[in-house]
């Protein structure tokens, strides 16, 4: 439709047009294609281009016609003219008025200034549909059963949602206090789960942040044993080397570090549908803090792990922890 409108322009509008139109898309397009290394655009972009470039040799030849007119074609042998006849005067013809092409193509590109401004300017100014990866958002994972807490939930005073700690936990920062700056969540879940063995009277949400290095886990269990008693277990078991645990204080609440390991679970979806056996996966290390600066039962574990089996130190831990349970502290309060 527009080039059938175009083809019944002058020629001094239709030509500055194809000019500005072909100009406009030819370097948008190889702006895109060097930018994502499109070869495919930037042969469309060259198409654009070389039409241009055709359009502007068009108008160049016909700048110069028009200043350099050719020599008038001599006139052939013509009878003698009749002699005049009486009459009054005629009066001389009227010139013909001359197309101003100039003030046409000037038109022109004023009309559709505005177009190109908004070919160049749009892809800034409205909604980008490109593939850039964005943070993933707690928001993301809220439905109908988040709204359904157990009654766990009620009967204890001050219980945090997964929601909230998934809230607290996606900070920006999460992935520099872990060691790697560059990284995105992928990810990032809450939930409003029980301990288990308690026959859902125990709460215990947790959230879940996954970049491509770590994820990290926050739960909240409200329970009656204390962190001191965690650590007299590992005693009792004589496993404390084995798990590395160390005692520390997190925001002037006793806290320990300990290790365990993941489960690997593996699913063949092939032909004979076969699942390897529950197998250890790589360790995670866990910040357990507790509830309250007496330590009167319940914590706070924060747990990172990865699918290669590294471990940011046990420092970024603590930092994560002083960032992050401030603001679930103040949820449980309010």
């Amino acid at each position: 439709m527009l080039g059938l409108i175009l083809r019944f322009l002058p020629f001094w509008v239709r030509e500055p047009l194809y000019i500005v139109i072909g100009s406009v898309f030819g370097v948008r397009i190889m702006y895109l294609a060097v930018h994502d290394h499109d070869w495919k655009a930037a042969g469309i972009g060259t198409v654009f281009l070389v039409f241009t470039a055709i359009r502007v040799h068009t108008v160049v030849k016909a700048l110069r016609a028009r200043r350099n007119p050719g020599p008038a074609p001599t006139p052939a042998a013509a009878p003698a003219p009749a002699p005049p006849v009486a009459g009054p005067p005629s009066s001389p013809a009227a010139p013909e008025k001359d197309h101003n092409a100039w003030g046409q193509a000037l038109a022109a590109f004023g009309v559709f200034g505005a177009l190109a401004a908004a070919i160049w300017l749009g892809p800034h100014m409205l909604p980008s549909d490109d593939n850039t990866t964005h943070p993933a958002s707690c928001a993301d994972s809220k439905d109908s059963e988040h709204d359904k807490l157990p009654k766990a939930y009620a009967r204890t005073p001050g219980a945090v949602t997964g929601d909230e700690l998934c809230e607290a936990l996606n900070r920006p920062d999460l992935a520099r206090l872990l060691g790697t700056p560059g990284e995105t969540a992928t990810t990032a879940s809450g939930d409003n789960g029980t301990a288990a063995l308690t026959d859902g009277k125990v709460a215990e949400p947790d959230a879940q942040v996954s970049f491509d290095t770590y994820s990290v886990k926050l739960s909240a269990t409200y329970n009656h044993l204390s962190t001191a008693q965690y650590v007299r277990l590992f005693d009792i078991a004589g496993d404390r080397a084995e798990k590395d645990v160390r005692t520390v204080k997190v925001l002037g609440r006793p806290a320990f570090f300990s290790s365990d390991p993941t489960m690997k679970i593996e699913i063949n979806f092939g032909e004979e549908h076969k699942s390897a056996p529950v197998q250890q996966g790589p360790l995670a290390r866990t910040l357990s803090i507790a509830l309250d600066r007496k330590d009167r039962g319940g914590s706070y574990d924060l747990t990172v792990w990865s699918q290669s089996g590294a471990l940011p130190p046990d420092t970024a831990l603590v930092d994560i922890a002083e960032k992050v349970l401030p603001r679930v502290l103040e949820r449980s309060a309010g």
